[in-house]
């Protein structure tokens, strides 16, 4: 009889992956968009639905999978390391522009403009996005996995989600308006025409939810999903594991529920 070969893979890592996956499949495809259950839908500005946790999953898990990656690096700024991770932060970001360019296209044929008038709309296009910002937390918090030790990585999560939550205590933050910094921020970088247009309570308004300085705390998600990597990859007690996952989860979500509050 054949042995079977062990896989390296972290097999909770590839079910969180497809669970997630179809979460998001399920969330984008809700049957009638003029009926759906509340539950698949976001939370038009506080509050907390499934649908709100797909996209932190996927930072999670980005996250658990940059520490896997780097261990081959030991985790040690190097040319290969650096290039590495800069080549994959580019190539993200322009796939996430791609897809935003491709959306103007498709509008714009839609509409009756031919091709070459619907592919030259750049003084519209949206800068930021939802791989976009996969691509700058993921750079920035790969660096960073590079650069700093585990503990000094714990100070930099608490440094970046303490001082984001004063960033929008003093900054108009919590209000769903374009005086939030975040589209003050945004609009001051890009411009109003190269950002997402949401509804507010009075109508429309310019607040881009993947604006640049809305990817800060997106930078600490994907630490603590790098440092949780850490954690069951070199805990070989799955008991332990479990147990700490728990336990570290646990006093995340109240910590979260505290920095909600402005």
């Amino acid at each position: 009889m054949k042995s079977i070969k062990q896989s390296n893979r972290l097999i909770s890592l590839d079910i969180l992956r497809g669970v997630t996956i179809a979460g998001m499949i399920m969330v984008n495809n809700p049957g009638s968009w003029g009926s759906i259950y509340k539950p698949l839908k976001h939370a038009s500005w506080h509050g907390l639905t499934p649908t709100d946790l797909v996209f932190p999953f996927f930072m999670f898990i980005m996250g658990v999978s940059t520490f896997m990656s780097l261990r081959k690096y030991n985790f040690e700024p190097s040319r290969e390391s650096v290039w590495k991770i800069a080549k994959r932060t580019i190539i993200i970001f322009l796939i996430g522009l791609g897809l935003n360019w491709f959306g103007q296209l498709s509008s714009g044929l839609g509409a009756g403009e031919n091709f070459i008038t619907a592919a030259s709309h750049f003084d519209t296009i949206r800068i930021l996005g939802v791989m976009q910002r996969l691509a700058l937390a993921y750079g920035f918090a790969a660096l960073i996995g590079i650069l700093f030790k585990p503990k000094q990585i714990v100070w930099i999560i608490a440094t970046l989600l303490v001082g984001y939550f004063f960033i929008l205590f003093f900054g108009n933050g919590f209000e769903m308006s374009e005086q939030n910094i975040i589209s003050i921020v945004d609009q001051n970088l890009w411009g109003e025409a190269h950002m997402y247009k949401d509804w507010g309570p009075d109508g429309q308004i310019t607040l881009d939810p993947e604006g640049l300085l809305s990817t800060l705390p997106s930078i600490a998600h994907v630490l603590i999903g790098f440092l949780f990597g850490k954690m069951i990859v070199e805990n070989k007690n799955n008991h332990k594991r479990v147990e700490k996952v728990m336990i570290w989860g646990t006093v995340l979500a109240f910590a979260g529920l505290l920095l909600q509050y402005g």
